[in-house]
């Protein structure tokens, strides 16, 4: 996994650390690699605001804010244990989550001066979370674009079944242009088990 740096810095960012890239061919996707890459989409702070916005929708492991940001981009990115958890602890010392012991996990609960905050920036977290949908979003269909060239040696019927899926995605976004985050979760619980299935 090729790790990125963090757009501006902060707790656990810096070179070789902070965000975890799940690339395609020679580890990028498109563009020379640069149109996707995710630190310079992230700015300083970016991921305090993200995983309090996480924990407003319901109390949540570490972990889980780890899955559900590579959910949200398709798999293609993830936040490293490294940076998620500094950002936890940060977010406890001023106040904004509490945590609560469970076995060898803590659960993060929002508090109501980090509602108070989250309030303030709301407009932010989400642009942060729908840019992080739409990266998700590109990234895979260069994929699928790629995949299902000629020079791919797919089968051909299932060449045909990746050009339905991205039919029915351009479908559905024409017809709700809020799915789009729907949209790549479902891609990406389709190419995990894609991939369990060939284990």
């Amino acid at each position: 996994m090729e790790h990125l740096e963090c757009a501006g810095g902060g707790p656990g960012c810096g070179r070789g650390r902070g965000f975890g890239w799940r690339g395609g061919r020679g580890g990028g996707m498109g563009g020379g690699g640069g149109e996707f890459r995710v630190g310079r989409m992230l700015a300083q702070g970016d991921l305090k605001l993200i995983a309090l916005a996480l924990i407003a929708q319901q109390p949540r492991h570490g972990y889980d804010i780890i899955k559900a940001l590579e959910e949200r981009t398709g798999g293609l990115y993830a936040p490293s244990p490294g940076v998620v958890y500094p950002t936890l602890t940060y977010l406890e010392e001023v106040g904004h989550v509490t945590s609560q012991t469970e076995g060898a996990k803590k659960l993060y609960a929002i508090t109501a001066e980090g509602r108070a905050f989250l309030d303030d920036n709301r407009a932010l977290a989400e642009a942060v979370l729908d840019r992080l949908a739409a990266f998700g979003a590109r990234a895979l269909a260069t994929q699928v674009q790629e995949d299902a060239a000629p020079s791919s040696g797919l089968p051909p019927l299932v060449e045909a079944a990746l050009v339905n899926l991205r039919a029915a995605a351009a479908k559905k976004l024409a017809d709700d242009t809020e799915a789009e985050a729907e949209i790549v979760a479902v891609l990406a619980r389709a190419a995990s088990h894609i991939r369990k299935a060939g284990d």
